[in-house]
């Protein structure tokens, strides 16, 4: 069991652990048939087994547009995990990358 404390580390069993770094940014654009198809809740479940927060939304021209932030590669293994969590649906993810801001806490649906 994991205890979040203020100093931005967690406890485990009485030891103490690094928290995971937030410094990246990942926008994300899917394509493809990725609406109606339950893409978004996926991406909520995927998220689950990360160390990443950020959101997931519907855009209006039929992408789903995705927000996270973590370590580089824990993004990258994210994002592979989605893509083949929905593989059939998803033509194309672009990334655009930027240092992140830590203004997420958890990942969820955006409206």
């Amino acid at each position: 069991m994991f205890h979040d404390l203020s100093n931005g580390a967690a406890e485990s069993n009485g030891r103490m652990l690094k928290a995971p770094s937030m410094n990246t940014r990942y926008d994300i654009i899917f394509t493809g048939r990725v609406q109606g198809v339950g893409f978004r809740a996926t991406t909520v479940n995927v998220a689950q087994g990360f160390a990443i927060v950020g959101w997931v939304r519907n855009e209006f021209d039929g992408s789903v547009r995705c927000v996270a932030e973590g370590d580089a590669a824990e993004l990258d293994r994210f994002v592979a995990a989605v893509k083949g969590a929905m593989e059939g649906f998803v033509r194309d993810a672009r990334i655009s990358r930027s240092p992140g801001t830590g203004e997420f806490r958890g990942f969820h649906v955006r409206h």
